[in-house]
């Protein structure tokens, strides 16, 4: 009879605390949120394996992550996304473009971008005060998130060092505080563009000099190497890694021109390995194509740019240019490897140009683009190579493109990563995939509540089919837009559904606190 007793009371206990426990979770599930996704596979950016949850949003956050699936709620809208991929908006971390003039950045958002950095390779906006460029750039409310850094370039012309190689203490005393401000007022880091004017003008000790006040405000340096190419790549790394005793420090576009085979990336790979080890901070970004795409600058020799007079140069060198330049195409796989990307001539390679003027490429160079008249693709990359550098843990996508550039990559990189590298090749898993792309570049960069489907991250979320994403540009049609991400959300806003995009843009300019 006391046994029954007992045994009656254990039950009545049991089903008032179900009672209870139930009671509670309709409770908590009586808030109403904004927006739930319901029954996604979860890719949550951390690299670990998928996961079934329903999602819920409120304001601009991810609220709630529930992988009972049975559970009910209200929100303001549902999207049933069983059978979806849910992943983190991916994070460029080297793209180009004026917030100010196409702030709509349909090719990023098209291809899942939600967050993109500026300020790349040296350039920024030319201002003292980069605070009230931010400023405009929050009024005019971007399509995408802003994560703005402060050009080394330009710096060095702001302070007066301009193309000074040996700048006064007093001049590098202005940069430094120049710098300092740019960083205190929320850039995330400086970078540097050491093959172009007046970037590759500056010496290590310059370079050492502006990466103790990045690391004293911790901010990272991404770095346009010195030079790319194969011959020249490792010390242009080195003079990169000693900065890296200051602070963290990055590889932009990595890139090996005219290198050849997996062997030699791995002995660049080892390069950065091995500082690692020594306890430096260095990490690179890869875009996957095995074409580059600059200023057409870049074929000319130093003293025929900035500051020297070009048409002084060609009076006086002009047999000295057209070797230069003869032997510099032939160098970089001949005229036929340079597609030209504006002017004129865009859309065409060197060589067609060249048949159609009926002149040799050094003088159309010369006489009909100058240093400063176009900007090309390259193909002066080995697949092998590059794919190599891919694969590598530390490195991460970016596309370095914009939605002006001739070239595909500003338009196609992360269809193609998930299109070709994890749905044709299998090259890597859909999450090693997503992890280099979202939350490996918000851990390198300091974005702390970005990059990972967590509860309290902003909810810069995408929602695919990985099968039916494309890419959809190419060299001769660059700007076709990626298809494929049926659901993309930018700080809690459904922005892109389908092929239509939302006539709000819901980015922000993003800034670093390094109080």
């Amino acid at each position: 009879m006391k046994k029954t007793f007992i045994k009656a009371q254990q039950t009545l206990i049991y089903t008032l605390l179900a009672t209870i426990m139930a009671s509670c979770q309709q409770e908590g599930n009586a808030q109403t949120y904004d927006l739930l996704l319901r029954k996604a596979t979860v890719v949550d950016g951390t690299g670990e394996a998928p996961y079934v949850a329903n999602l819920l949003v409120s304001g601009d956050s991810i609220a709630l992550i529930e992988r009972d699936t049975s559970s009910s709620y209200s929100a303001g809208r549902t999207v049933n996304a069983e059978g979806l991929v849910l992943t983190p908006g991916f994070i460029d971390t080297h793209a180009h473009g004026d917030p100010l003039e196409t702030p709509e950045f349909k090719n990023f958002l098209s291809m899942g971008v939600t967050t993109i950095c500026l300020g790349q390779d040296g350039f920024s906006p030319e201002e003292k005060d980069l605070s009230k460029w931010m400023d405009l750039v929050s009024k005019k409310a971007p399509a995408v998130n802003i994560a703005m850094f402060v050009g080394h370039g330009t710096l060095r012309m702001l302070s007066g060092i301009q193309y000074d190689s040996v700048p006064s203490d007093q001049n590098l005393a202005a940069m430094e505080k120049m710098l300092a401000n740019a960083l205190d007022a929320g850039c995330f880091g400086m970078t540097t563009g050491l093959e172009y004017t007046p970037g590759y003008i500056a010496d290590s000790t310059e370079l050492n000099r502006m990466a103790k006040v990045v690391g004293a405000k911790e901010g990272l340096i991404m770095s346009h190497m010195r030079n790319e190419d194969d011959a020249f790549v490792e010390a242009s790394i080195r003079e990169l890694l000693a900065q890296g005793r200051h602070c963290p420090v990055h590889v932009s576009h990595m890139k090996v021109v005219f290198g050849k085979g997996q062997e030699r990336a791995e002995e660049i790979l080892q390069l950065l390995d091995s500082a690692r080890i020594s306890g430096i901070q260095v990490t690179a970004d890869f875009y996957p194509y095995t074409a580059s795409y600059t200023g057409i600058a870049i074929l000319f020799p130093e003293w025929a740019q900035k500051p020297n007079d070009y048409q002084q140069v060609l009076k006086t060198r002009r047999a000295a240019l057209g070797t230069y330049l003869q032997n510099r195409v032939m160098l970089r796989n001949g005229p036929e490897a340079t597609l030209i990307g504006s002017g004129p001539y865009k859309g065409k390679t060197l060589a067609q140009v060249s048949a159609e003027l009926e002149k040799p490429f050094q003088d159309v160079l010369m006489d009909n683009i100058g240093p400063y008249g176009a900007s090309g693709a390259y193909f002066v990359m080995d697949e092998t190579l590059q794919e190599t550098l891919l694969k590598n843990q530390h490195v991460m996508v970016c596309t370095d493109g914009s939605p002006t550039m001739h070239h595909p990559r500003g338009y196609g990189t992360y269809a193609k990563v998930i299109e070709t590298y994890v749905e044709d090749r299998d090259f890597f898993t859909l999450t090693e995939a997503v992890r280099k792309m979202s939350g490996l570049p918000a851990a390198t960069i300091g974005l702390k509540d970005r990059g990972l489907i967590r509860e309290g991250y902003k909810a810069d979320i995408l929602l695919f089919n990985p099968s039916e994403v494309q890419e959809n540009a190419t060299y001769e049609n660059p700007h076709q837009l990626a298809t494929g991400f049926r659901y993309v959300i930018v700080n809690g806003q459904i922005v892109k559904e389908g092929t239509q995009f939302s006539s709000e843009r819901n980015g922000r300019m993003l800034k670093k606190s390094n109080k």
